[in-house]
């Protein structure tokens, strides 16, 4: 099979599923690998029986059921952090959101990142939440600031002391 050389932008649900899934069905028609979808790939019991012809349709199949669960190239992969990156340097604490609620959201994209193969700190991670919580957070920035290590300071570390400033238990 030749090697494609073009970049693949692998479609985001953006909650709309039926433009999603069509475009994920052309996608798949594109490289070939839809007829996997619609039959799937079943393994002989027996591969001693086969014959050369069938044993490189059987090969064929393979590769190509791989490149269905596995998809992704290092491009794709480099695409996907490059998205959760822009992700996590949009998110910002919303107005009346809870604590717990935002650092859920930041922990969730971060999580996403270090599993696709992003090396984000907790220090990113901790710098972050500190510049993007709410107005009505200004003062206990400040003084977590000024009284902690950021540096040194975990998410956890983080969350506990912004719980007990506001009174959360």
């Amino acid at each position: 099979m030749a090697e494609d050389k073009t970049v693949t932008v692998i479609p985001h649900f953006d909650g709309h599923y039926d433009h999603w899934s069509e475009m994920m069905e052309n996608l798949l028609k594109a490289k070939g690998l839809w007829s996997v979808v619609e039959r799937g790939h079943v393994e002989p019991l027996n591969t001693d029986v086969l014959n050369e012809n069938q044993r490189a349709l059987l090969n064929e199949s393979r590769t190509r059921d791989c490149q269905k669960k596995y998809g992704g190239n290092e491009r794709i992969k480099k695409s996907l952090r490059n998205s959760l990156r822009r992700e996590f340097e949009l998110l910002e604490m919303k107005k009346g959101e809870k604590i717990d609620n935002y650092f859920g959201r930041v922990n969730t994209v971060a999580n996403k990142l270090r599993t696709n193969g992003d090396d984000i700190t907790e220090v990113k991670i901790v710098e972050k939440i500190l510049r993007t919580l709410t107005d009505p957070f200004t003062y206990i920035v400040v003084t977590i600031e000024e009284s902690k290590d950021i540096e040194t300071m975990t998410i956890d570390e983080l969350q506990s002391t912004l719980f007990s400033v506001i009174g959360v238990s």
